[in-house]
């Protein structure tokens, strides 16, 4: 593949999979800043394969944007999170709600995003692809090359993990 070919490449993949990539990443993380930070690591990932992209690298690119939240999630273990209105259009806030319920929220966002972090890895991405990018579990299960078995348990298995967590965090903050 010559060099304006691969530019080509990538600029396609860019276009095609940059909106979807710097959502994923905001809604995990509540941060602007941070996901674009994360999409446009993931780019720069992609276009230093020396490889050209194959017909998943919209699934590599994807993934890499949950992981890449995630990760960030896992090393500042309580990301401070942009208000809804940064997001430019990705995530509208609820026309007409009130301060308090916004800022009530956001804390509980926070809080699922640290308690979100705490999981490990492959349950806290399985948990993301269900919950927040609402994919059902056979294209989860497609996706991370597991059968549909797995996620429901792996699911079901995060989702106790998650509430006994929120739990304490709650009674941590009284």
């Amino acid at each position: 593949m010559s060099l304006p070919m691969a530019r080509e490449g990538l600029s396609q993949l860019f276009c095609e999979h940059y909106r979807r990539v710097l959502s994923a990443a905001y809604r995990i993380t509540g941060s602007m800043a941070d996901a674009e930070d994360i999409a446009q690591t993931v780019f720069l990932r992609i276009a230093s394969v020396d490889s050209p992209p194959s017909a998943s690298a919209g699934s590599y690119l994807y993934r890499g944007a949950i992981n890449g939240a995630l990760d960030l999630l896992r090393h500042r273990k309580a990301a401070p999170a942009s208000p809804l209105e940064d997001a430019e259009g990705i995530v509208s806030s609820t026309p007409g709600s009130s301060p308090e319920a916004e800022a009530s929220s956001r804390e509980l966002g926070d809080l699922l995003r640290t308690a979100v972090s705490e999981l490990p890895p492959r349950g806290a991405e399985m948990f993301i692809l269900r919950y927040v990018e609402e994919l059902g579990n056979r294209d989860i299960a497609a996706l991370m090359g597991t059968s549909q078995a797995v996620v429901a348990v792996t699911l079901h298995n995060m989702r106790f993990r998650l509430k006994k967590r929120l739990t304490e965090m709650d009674r941590e903050r009284r």
